[in-house]
């Protein structure tokens, strides 16, 4: 597959979404991480309807820390994978106090120490918490979209990011993740894609365009 340029890209980009941004509602780096953790193979929909009562009830990493994992667990049930969930968001939060002095880390190594953390949880914590793009959030939006367009030929999200870098200036790094995001949720489907409508149908391979 031939990889289209990023600049023509970009910009058709920034035209249909220049105010691209995480769709996991949060009011502070430690309630973000949380909420990425919960979206592991679940909606950011569903996330947002479960976090309200579970940010109400422990809305730092000492309290979560020190709920009852049972209290957790029944909190995100509807997530799906609960108990792994429920046990990541407590152990995460007692290192964040243990380790951390009670503040979320800013470092990519730091917070991969975390249960629960890979680097796609890592990347949504750094950029739409800290403004730090230190890689491209890979999710199965931009997985899908970035072999649609031609960005990489590679399948594991770790591959695929260094594909992204490597295509896609730094400075866009944070916003081109959420954007791709936005138009797979918005127009390029996984089973149907509304190709007519694209924004980027003439960038795109998959039109035999590009």
């Amino acid at each position: 597959m031939k990889k289209t340029g990023t600049a023509p890209l970009s910009k058709a980009l920034k035209k249909a979404y220049p105010e691209a941004y995480c769709s996991l509602d949060h009011a502070s780096p430690f309630e973000l991480l949380m909420a990425t953790i919960l979206s592991a193979q679940c909606t950011d929909e569903r996330v947002n309807m479960v976090t309200p009562a579970l940010f109400n009830k422990y809305p730092d990493p000492a309290r979560m820390a020190a709920a009852p994992l049972a209290d957790l667990e029944r909190l995100v049930h509807s997530t799906g994978f609960y108990k792994n969930k429920a046990l990541s968001l407590k152990e995460a939060s007692a290192a964040i106090v243990k380790d951390f002095g009670g503040r979320v880390p800013k470092t990519m190594d730091e917070l991969l120490t975390l249960r629960g953390v890979a680097r796609k949880t890592a990347n949504v914590v750094l950029g739409s918490a800290y403004g730090i793009a230190a890689g491209v959030v890979v999710d199965t939006h931009v997985k899908r979209l970035a072999f649609r367009l031609g960005l990489t030929r590679h399948t594991d999200p770790g591959k695929i990011e260094q594909d992204l870098m490597r295509a896609v200036p730094q400075a866009d790094w944070i916003w081109f993740a959420h954007a791709l995001v936005l138009h797979g949720r918005a127009v390029c489907d996984a089973r149907k894609p509304r190709c007519g409508v694209c924004p980027l149908q003439k960038l795109c391979p998959k039109n035999g365009v590009a």
